[in-house]
């Protein structure tokens, strides 16, 4: 029986109140807490185009559960705002930067690191491995990706033979990070004396999704050895041995000395945060075990401050000679742009290095959509060929180092959580900037010429990934 023309009168106008609402909330709520114009723009069009799905997604991907939850925030007290009054370890020729990290971060820079460098899986895993093995009290690891095969399933065989001499082993993997490996890795480690943590993971019941919001930060402590940086647990680091035409080039860092303690807070502050349960830090000192200075930065959807660019950016305008760039995925923030065409314009030569053919082409059209801003103010940028490069690295001056897990783009600047170390020591500073040396005596520079005569249809592609960067 078909309804009267009042019936449907009437569910017409119920339909167009609640659609109304919907947009409405999602409108107010975005002016509300979503700092970005572009991507409060782009939630409030598709709420009021699409008000029913729109709303959906808004509500599952849009609104920040992260930053409010009480979990992330830090036991201790938060800095008080005068930077006059805390206690500052100088730089000499950085201080100004030195005292904008401290600002920033609130976490000082110590004293008595050593820092070495670990090239792709070839160095770095054996090297993982022997801390791993040689741990009497305890090894803490968080990775995005952890292909427990890889390496012959060394780690897992290495960490559960830890678990089971006594050693605390607690393994952090990331909800959505562990889908990238078949097995499932916590399927491969079958030691109960092992601790496994999930960050995030998506689940239907209780609904829980947040795809966006992800652990990208890879720690690795085993007694007094940290490692960290942006090198997962992937077969495809091991150069020497991937014959499936995808290995990726990356570098790795093995830290010791009082910046250890730094770095077993945040593992143990994103553990509980995973896992609801606390784990004790420990309380014996770390030696000093050599000459760097060093500050831990992690940043995350739970930080209302982007802590990393505002680092990158303060670094980049300090620099007097050279800054040199690694990222393998590029679309910097306008604030971040303008920083490195700044600094080309006061005479610093800034190069920025990307890897010649990208994993995700679309990122590869976005960032070539985008580069011609920075060629037209003298910023260097070459191709480096293939393997895929994986690296994140900062270099200023040869006096000053930035390494971690975080890409130079949206995704890591804003919503992934992040970490990163601030390096003071022209020792490091100077390998690192060999090693950035050779690797552009051998890449491809990209010009403006290139650019302009890319076909039509290449530029009309670039552009469309180009705008879609904010998300990408």
């Amino acid at each position: 029986m078909q309804g009267t023309p009042a019936d449907l009168t009437i569910a017409g106008l119920i339909i167009a109140a609640v659609s109304i609402s919907l947009s409405t909330f999602v409108t107010g709520h975005a002016l509300l807490h979503i700092r970005r114009p572009q991507a409060a723009f782009g939630w409030i069009a598709i709420s009021w185009v699409f008000p029913f799905g729109g709303s959906a997604l808004y509500f599952l991907f849009g609104i920040n559960r992260i930053r409010n939850d009480t979990l992330f925030r830090s036991s201790t007290p938060q800095p008080p705002l005068d930077p006059s009054s805390w206690p500052i370890q100088e730089v000499p020729g950085l201080e100004p930067l030195s005292r904008l990290g401290l600002a920033v971060t609130g976490c000082p820079l110590v004293a008595g690191n050593q820092v070495d460098v670990l090239h792709n899986g070839e160095e770095a895993f054996p090297a993982m491995l022997e801390a791993i093995d040689t741990a009497t009290d305890r090894v803490y690891l968080s990775t995005y990706i952890f292909q427990g095969k890889a390496y012959d399933g060394a780690f897992v065989s290495y960490l559960e033979r830890a678990a089971n001499r006594g050693v605390t082993v607690c393994v952090l993997l990331d909800g959505i990070g562990e889908l990238y490996t078949w097995p499932r890795t916590r399927r491969l480690i079958r030691s109960p004396n092992i601790r496994i943590g999930r960050f995030l993971p998506p689940r239907l019941f209780p609904p829980s999704i947040h795809a966006n919001l992800r652990n990208h930060r890879k720690i690795l402590i085993a007694d007094q050895i940290a490692f960290a940086g942006g090198m997962n647990i992937s077969q495809r680091h091991v150069i020497t041995e991937c014959t499936n035409g995808r290995s990726v080039v990356d570098v790795h860092f093995r830290l010791t000395g009082p910046i250890v303690t730094y770095l077993e807070k945040t593992f143990i502050k994103d553990w509980a945060f995973a896992t609801g349960r606390k784990l004790k830090l420990t309380d014996a000192p770390h030696d000093h075990a050599g000459s760097a200075l060093c500050r831990m930065v992690t940043d995350g959807p739970d930080d209302g401050l982007d802590q990393i660019t505002a680092l990158v950016a303060g670094a980049v305008s300090v620099a007097k000679k050279k800054v040199s760039v690694m990222s393998p995925y590029f679309l910097p923030t306008p604030e971040l742009l303008g920083a490195f065409q700044t600094a080309a314009l006061r005479g610093v030569e800034v190069c920025v290095v990307l890897p010649e053919r990208n994993n995700l082409g679309y990122v590869h059209r976005a960032t070539r959509h985008a580069l011609a801003e920075l060629l037209e103010r003298d910023v260097r940028v070459v191709y480096q060929p293939a393997p895929f490069v994986h690296s994140k690295l900062l270099i200023v001056d040869d006096a000053y180092v930035q390494l971690g897990s975080a890409n130079m783009d949206p995704r890591s600047l804003r919503l992934n959580f992040e970490l990163l170390v601030e390096v003071y020591d022209s020792g490091l500073a100077a390998r690192l900037a060999s090693h950035f040396s050779e690797i552009e005596s051998r890449s491809r520079v990209l010009t403006l010429h290139e650019l302009a005569n890319r076909p039509l249809p290449t530029k009309l592609l670039d552009g469309v990934a180009w705008l879609f960067s904010p998300y990408l």
